[in-house]
């Protein structure tokens, strides 16, 4: 990470982009969202390694290199390839859309080998996915069910730590993993049944029959069968 000024703009980042893809932060001191932003890109630059650099502007003390980019608020993101922007976003973005961003600024042949080693799904092909870029959400997710099936939880656990508690296949993971493991799929579907007629006047009855449908696999037809039950049964 380095932070540019107008005297330093042309180097660092329209001379520096001839040889590696240069994400560009527009940011200023009194901008709260950029607070939050600023750590993020940070990390995500971070976790790809030396393949992509970071130049941080800072609008109020570098009017010049600001005005390049004609942005009428702040925070800013652009990448920039051979002097081309390539991408922008402006406001804060949760983590998972950085580091999306930061992936599609990566050549062509390292992102598709990184899909391909995802696609693999086994240990060793996602760690070495996440060796090319740690803040890869699908590695992450994928290699984490790959060691709770192995018991090896607290690893698990780990690898989805501040992943999007949104996202289902994260809560998938964690439930698993606080399970202790893999559990049967019979075993949860046999006790979803006998509590689905207690779901709506049974608080402790609704709340286990949340946490079972985490343990199943979100891209299963059945999980979503589960839900539309339990939908019909609450209202």
């Amino acid at each position: 990470m380095v932070d540019v000024t107008d005297a330093t703009f042309e180097t660092e980042v329209l001379a520096r982009s001839e040889q590696l893809p240069v994400v560009v932060d527009l940011w200023a001191p009194w901008c709260g969202p950029c607070k939050t932003l600023g750590p993020i890109l940070e990390k995500v630059v971070a976790d790809v390694g030396e393949k992509v650099a970071l130049a941080k502007i800072n609008v109020d003390e570098n009017p010049q290199a600001s005005q390049v980019f004609r942005v009428q608020s702040i925070p800013a993101v652009f990448g920039l390839v051979d002097r081309q922007v390539v991408d922008n976003f402006l406001g804060a973005q949760p983590e998972a859309k950085v580091a999306e961003f930061v992936r599609g600024l990566l050549p062509a042949d390292e992102s598709e080998r990184l899909d391909e080693l995802v696609g693999f799904g086994d240990e060793g092909s996602l760690r070495a996915a996440l060796a090319i870029d740690a803040s890869h959400e699908g590695a992450r997710v994928a290699l984490a069910k790959v060691l709770v099936g192995d018991g090896r939880t607290e690893e698990a656990l780990a690898l989805v730590e501040g992943l999007s508690e949104g996202d289902l296949e994260v809560r998938h993971v964690r439930a698993l993993a606080a399970s202790g493991g893999l559990i049967p799929v019979g075993g949860v579907t046999t006790e979803l049944a006998s509590l689905l007629d207690r779901v709506k006047g049974d608080d402790d009855a609704r709340t286990r029959f949340l946490e079972l449908l985490e343990l199943l696999d979100p891209d299963d037809p059945a999980t979503s069968e589960w839900r539309r039950k339990l939908t019909a049964r609450l209202f």
